[in-house]
């Protein structure tokens, strides 16, 4: 709650081109106990002093020489980005009040002066301006605790998530941060290709759930050094409905996109992939960016049926093909990102070693 010192310690500017007007307001003000009242005879002078001390009043005259109050007030808009005017504008015409209040003042005090109308306006004025800065405060403190615990919820979630791939992770002893660095590539990319900070926030987060539909794969098939028979294959491809089922019905946004990434992030551009064929801009663009993503650690990794290829070989077999891999699986122009920034992923991938 505001006492009576918290408003005789604010600080009023004074705006007025006759000095006669100054001194009497001046002497209203400091017989009533504001200790901070300043002016200026030179409208022009406004902006900058208000840039420098912050009024929290400014007694403005309306009808000045080469910069008149309205003037003034356009001027002092960009100086508050909370759109708060700290205006009192002093009027000797009844017909400027209401312009003046359309423009964004306060309130309006008449000519001649009468001391009992003037303090109580100054009185009323800096108690809601101070009121107002006091419940911006407020907002901002509460806005900053709410991006810390968001910070903290999201550092959480996702390790639960983290953790929660582990379990597959474990089936498989040459994954190791394999989700850590599909979160890092996935985001990555999206920021290479401009997409919005919550696409972006939100792929990071979904990223390291495309496979956790493994869970429901035997272990002998998922582990199995050599080629898969065509039954076994079978099996193996059911991981991302498996995944798209396990996710997809959630209220989480995350754990949604989680789901659309599980069933699509094996979809080839050219319409080679799996589990339904589907190609070109139909396979959402999140399942895009981790289909390569995936395709680039993988071959990066080392796996029961091939070992570990370094990073100029990776991009050798992304760009050229191998007879397993082949260019016409991915995107082109997430492709072309990767080619162009290729060295964001190799930082990646030796920062979350395998």
């Amino acid at each position: 709650m505001l006492r009576p010192p918290d408003i005789l310690h604010s600080r009023i500017l004074i705006v007025d081109d006759q000095a006669v007007n100054v001194l009497l307001l001046e002497r209203m003000l400091l017989g009533a106990g504001y200790v901070s009242v300043t002016s200026t005879l030179q409208p022009v002078e406004v902006v900058a002093l208000h840039l420098q001390h912050h009024y929290d009043l400014i007694l403005l005259d309306l009808q000045m020489p080469g910069l008149d109050g309205f003037q003034v007030m356009e001027a002092l808009k960009t100086l508050e980005p909370d759109g708060y005017l700290p205006v009192l504008v002093v009027t000797a015409q009844p017909e400027q009040k209401l312009r003046a209040l359309q423009a964004g003042a306060k309130d309006f005090v008449s000519k001649p002066f009468q001391l009992a109308e003037v303090l109580a306006r100054v009185h009323n004025m800096l108690e809601v301006r101070l009121l107002h800065r006091q419940l911006h405060q407020y907002s901002a403190g509460l806005a900053s605790q709410l991006r810390e615990r968001t910070a903290d919820l999201q550092e959480s979630y996702l390790e639960t998530i983290y953790t929660m791939t582990r379990a597959v992770e474990n089936k498989d002893v040459d994954i190791g941060a394999h989700g850590q660095r599909i979160s890092h590539y996935c985001r990555a990319l999206a920021q290479l290709l401009n997409l919005p900070d919550a696409d972006v926030d939100g792929i990071f987060f979904a990223s390291p759930m495309h496979d956790v539909g493994k869970i429901g794969i035997p272990d002998h098939i998922l582990t199995k050094v050599g080629r898969l028979t065509p039954d076994e294959w079978v099996i193996m491809k059911r991981h991302t409905t498996i995944g798209s089922q396990i996710l997809g019905h959630s209220k989480s946004a995350y754990l949604r996109l989680g789901a659309e990434i599980a069933l699509s992030h094996h979809e080839c551009w050219n319409g080679a992939g799996y589990p339904h064929g589907t190609q070109g801009n139909a396979i959402p663009l999140a399942a895009r960016i981790l289909n390569l993503c995936d395709v680039y650690d993988a071959l990066r990794s080392k796996r029961p049926y091939k070992p570990a290829f370094d990073h100029a070989k990776t991009l050798e077999i992304l760009t050229h093909g191998d007879g397993c891999t082949q260019p016409e699986h991915f995107d082109p122009a997430i492709l072309a990102v990767l080619q162009q920034n290729q060295q964001v992923f190799s930082d990646i991938f030796d920062t979350f070693p395998a």
